[in-house]
């Protein structure tokens, strides 16, 4: 029986150990504060900027929203940028992606303080986590990171593929990984022969955008799936990169979707907030 992974539980003992710390950050009089900027009216991107506000309702993390017309100019949101990174208040800074037409999201996401960087975006921040040295990690690949560890499946000398090659998930995940003491495979959409690839892999990570793509035929017996991926079949149901009724007789371990990558996101975020309070009370001292 594979064990199926569960990701709003998991995300859960997360908020709660944040929850926590945050509120021992506030009896010594330290509040901890996530600056979100949303420019124009994008639905989805006002659904996540809700979810983040009612995840930082839950943890005791103040919440500033910031939320700008589409037509907002560049200057203008590097202005707005530039204030939070001298607002000592302010720990975390997130500008909700995508941003309108006419607006160079690498200039902007460049533009953040990589102290304050918390979605891990910002060049230096991708740019230590691929030396080893300390910063914030993307919070998909970090939450897919914990979803294992907190489930028991050991990382280290496992063969890993990751499916995917994005800055926000494919790379960092690979990175993490590796640092885990994994040895890694980076698959894409150009890759030869992937069924072959694949079916090395005793945890193979998804980040396509193919819905269902993965079946039990780009597996090996026992693999642990973890997937990233977040689609709508053509009825609107959400669903994965992996065909999951398909592969759940043969894998170990599985993410669900939904369910499972998705609520680790968020409660990374948290976490990462946390983080960048304690490192600024850290600086202080």
């Amino acid at each position: 029986m594979a064990l199926v992974i569960d990701g709003k539980r998991i995300s859960s003992e997360i908020k709660d150990e944040v929850r926590s710390e945050v509120a021992a950050l506030k009896e010594r009089g330290r509040a901890v504060t996530l600056a979100v900027i949303l420019v124009g009216d994008d639905p989805a991107s006002k659904v996540y900027v809700r979810n983040k506000k009612k995840a930082c309702e839950y943890t005791g993390i103040q919440s500033v929203s910031i939320e700008l017309p589409a037509d907002t100019s560049e200057d203008v949101l590097l202005g707005e940028i530039s204030r939070l990174n001298s607002d000592p208040s302010v720990d975390g800074i997130l500008v909700q992606l995508p941003l309108p037409e006419g607006i160079d999201e690498h200039r902007v996401i460049g533009a953040i303080d990589p102290s304050k960087d918390v979605d891990g975006f910002e060049p230096v921040s991708v740019g230590a986590l691929s030396i080893g040295l300390p910063g914030f990690v993307s919070c998909t690949p970090a939450g897919v990171i914990e979803l294992l560890k907190r489930s028991g499946i050991g990382i280290e000398g496992k063969e890993c593929v990751v499916i995917g090659r994005s800055n926000i998930v494919g790379k960092p995940m690979a990175m993490l990984m590796l640092r885990e003491n994994a040895t890694v495979t980076v698959a894409h959409s150009r890759t030869r022969d992937l069924r072959e690839v694949t079916r090395r892999a005793d945890i193979l990570i998804t980040a396509i955008g193919r819905a269902r793509m993965i079946d039990r035929s780009y597996l090996k017996e026992g693999a642990v799936v973890i997937d990233c991926g977040i689609n709508r079949t053509p009825e609107g149901k959400l669903c994965g990169d992996v065909d999951y009724d398909d592969v759940l007789p043969v894998v170990s371990a599985i993410t669900p979707v939904p369910g499972g990558v998705g609520p680790m996101t968020i409660a990374m975020l948290m976490n990462n907030c946390l983080l960048s309070a304690k490192a600024s009370e850290r600086g202080r001292q």
